[in-house]
């Protein structure tokens, strides 16, 4: 089968990443003697740099890591808190009925760094010198803008130089939209990071004490401060009025971020592997579950039945995430029900041979009754309201991603899928002196009572980010897979398991067969719609196929040939070998390896 590019072999290290900069900056960690971990932390911090309108360090991450000394599995929680202000009780003061996707009312605690720190100093061996100087060389050196960043700071032009003067001078420094492939510096941002690394280097010489140290400047030292600071002057959000921030000193001070087991499923041979129902992770798992009734391996790998079967066995899965996921820290998630072969066989029959186009179909669990929001209209009331939601850029019809993901397996055959997220540069301003923006996470709560993803001090949003592990039950073949695209990231990455483990297709042939994703339920970001029936499909899956799909009923949209997705994966494989892939769509994602 052709492909692009080829899937990558070798016995050192693979890294695979949505930016050929981190990849390789991941990979260049490796032969400096560093591990998967380490590997993965020095490439989520590049990210971080060089794709400012996916990611920052405002933002968050959930990382899933196989630990090969210990053989056990883990979840790394780079998910922020919301603050303590922040009750629906204050949004229903301001007269809100949704959190509005721009400004400082939806900033969560920034968990980006604590999650890679932590990822760091638990499961890493290098320094925190030698992971971080990648990020701080491309900051204070420079790096080609990408053309989704410059069009991102492009469409925001007009709403930096009115509204959020700080982003306008790290974004656009010479008092313009920079130009794709051009140079860019970030000296700010870069300053941030020196001063961290001073500030952990001059409290010991241990690491340990050393990545401890640095945690302790961002969440209690200078970075929290100005943050803080920032928040009480307040800025124009996507109300359509300025507000001041919710979030406080006090917030960073007392958050840490923490590890946990990872929750899981048995499918096909196959233990797949997911962050818990603060993400929306476990929906992969409930999708297959529901495919396990289903002859996958007899429908070709993009055909109509198989479009069409995992379109709506997706339907399902995701109208019980809107109705048991939260915080299982917060509310009761009946995982154990929702994964049972039982539960699963029942949901299994209400998937026929017409697409289902009506209003959502959440189950009973354990008996128990599903509560869904009662949705709430409104748009975006500001000169900003293109900064709203998880954005999604479209450069000469291409989507051009709206999060980042890495992937890495090194020669000791430990493993990280990462997918890191928030701080976009178009939905928050620049908090000044720290050169970048805080998240807007917190538009994924509802402000409504009662439900399990419900606003409340201190807890995590229900998130969209969701990276994968699925291990061969012999644990001789390991895979790590996932990839940006908000509620669509484990609607794609179960396209590419399913080629990968029914068709078998290889990582870069299942990567590459053409993408679909339903919008059949409410958005997980501001304003939160919903398009009953609606399935988006590329191009590439031909019109035959598309006919057949719309006879079914499905509600077809249909896109560009390369424009959904930007998976990324790696592999050990049973001979011992390493792999990997990346994904063509976007131009920007490289696997690199030996």
């Amino acid at each position: 089968m052709f492909t692009t590019r080829p899937e990558l072999a070798g016995t050192f290290g693979m890294v695979a990443s949505t930016h050929w900069l981190a990849s390789q900056s991941g990979m260049a960690v490796l032969e400096d003697g560093g591990n998967a971990f380490d590997a993965a932390v020095a490439a989520g911090f590049v990210l971080q740099v060089i794709e400012p309108h996916l990611n920052g360090p405002g933002g968050e991450v959930p990382v899933l890591g196989w630990d090969a000394a210990k053989e056990a599995p883990f979840v790394v929680c780079g998910q922020g808190v919301a603050p303590q202000a922040a009750t629906i009780g204050r949004f229903r003061e301001l007269g809100l009925d949704l959190i509005p996707g721009a400004g400082l009312l939806a900033a969560c605690v920034p968990g980006a760094f604590g999650g890679w720190l932590r990822l760091l100093r638990t499961h890493g061996a290098l320094s925190l010198r030698r992971v971080l100087s990648h990020a701080i060389g491309y900051a204070g050196h420079g790096f080609p803008l990408s053309a989704g960043a410059a069009s991102t700071v492009a469409m925001m032009e007009s709403s930096f130089e009115a509204h959020w003067p700080s982003s306008a001078q790290v974004w656009m420094p010479e008092g313009g939209a920079p130009h794709a492939g051009t140079l860019f510096r970030n000296p700010v941002l870069a300053a941030t990071y020196r001063g961290i690394l001073e500030t952990a280097e001059a409290a010991s010489t241990d690491r340990d004490e050393q990545i401890e140290a640095a945690v302790q400047c961002f969440y209690r030292g200078f970075v929290a401060e100005r943050i803080a600071e920032f928040c009480q002057a307040g800025a124009m959000d996507g109300t359509g009025q300025a507000h001041t921030g919710l979030l406080q000193y006090d917030d960073l001070a007392g958050w840490r971020a923490t590890q946990e087991d990872p929750v899981q499923l048995d499918y096909h041979g196959y233990t797949v592997l997911k962050p818990g129902p603060w993400t929306q992770g476990p929906v992969f798992l409930q999708q297959l579950a529901l495919l396990e009734g289903f002859d996958v391996a007899a429908m070709g790998a993009s055909s109509a039945a198989f479009v069409h079967t995992v379109t709506e066995c997706s339907k399902l899965a995701f109208a019980d995430r809107e109705a048991f996921y939260g915080d299982p820290k917060h509310v009761e998630v009946p995982l154990a029900e929702l994964f049972s072969a039982r539960y699963a066989a029942k949901r299994r029959r209400l998937v026929g041979d017409v697409a289902d186009t009506g209003a959502l179909r959440p189950g009973h669990p354990a008996g128990r009754r599903p509560r869904l929001p009662t949705m709430v209209g409104g748009e975006a009331g500001a000169e900003i309201s293109e900064a709203v939601g998880e954005p999604t850029i479209r450069l000469r019809g291409t989507a051009d991603g709206d999060t980042c993901h890495v992937d890495v397996v090194d020669r000791w055959g430990n493993m990280v899928a990462a997918t890191p997220s928030g701080g976009w540069l178009q939905s928050s301003p620049v908090v000044p002196r720290l050169g970048f923006p805080l998240g807007t996470r917190a538009q994924m709560f509802w402000l409504e009572e009662g439900l399990p993803n419900s606003l409340a001090p201190g807890k995590r949003p229900r998130t969209t980010l969701t990276p994968t592990l699925a291990f061969r039950n012999d644990a001789q073949h390991r895979l790590g897979f996932g990839t940006p695209g908000g509620d669509a990231q484990d609607q794609w990455s179960l396209q590419f398991f399913c080629r990968h483990v029914h068709h078998g297709l290889n990582m870069q042939e299942a990567i590459e067969e053409p993408a679909f994703h339903t919008t059949h339920f409410p958005s997980s970001f501001y304003p939160r719609t919903a398009n009953p029936g609606r399935l988006h499909v590329e191009s590439r899956l031909g019109g035959e196929t598309m006919a057949a799909l719309r006879t079914r009923g499905h509600d077809v949209v249909v896109e560009d040939p390369w424009s959904l997705g930007r998976l990324s994966a790696v592999c050990r494989d049973r001979d011992g070998l390493l792999r990997a892939a990346a994904n063509p769509r976007g131009m920007q994602g490289y696997a690199v390896g030996r």
